[in-house]
Formats: C-alpha cells, sequence, structure tokens
C-alpha cells in the first residue's frame, strides 16, 4: 500500500479546473488549499493544488503519478 502526492500546477483558467477534476474523478484526494501566485514574466497567474491518494499497489518512480 502506498500514499501518493502530487501538486497540480498551471494558469489559472478552466483548463486547470479540469485537471483538479480529473484527478478527483480519478481517486484523488484535494490535499489542504489552493495556492495562487502572479507570474510576472507571462503576466498571469498560476495556480496549485495537492492532491494524494492511497493505492494497493506499491509507489513505482517509474510510472507518472498520474498512472499510478
Amino acid at each position: 500500500m502506498a500514499k501518493l502526492y502530487r501538486l497540480l500546477t498551471a494558469e489559472d483558467d478552466s483548463a486547470f479546473c479540469h485537471k483538479v477534476s480529473d484527478a478527483l474523478a480519478k481517486g484523488w484526494e484535494l490535499y489542504g488549499s489552493p495556492a495562487y501566485a502572479h507570474d510576472p514574466v507571462a503576466g498571469v497567474m498560476r495556480c496549485a493544488q495537492a492532491v494524494t491518494k492511497v493505492t494497493d499497489a506499491p509507489y513505482d518512480p517509474d510510472k507518472r503519478l498520474g498512472q499510478q
């Protein structure tokens, strides 16, 4: 059994919301509050949301976290 952690990040737009919603639909759970920061180079706001997931399979560092 393993507990996995991911930090989802992207520009503050609907694509970020879809990314988080997709993770939730695949069994990931929100961990903490979202964070926002201004990216002065790109001139946009960026979002971050941590998610965790408990899985019966052992952690495999060679697999992308979204595939575990």
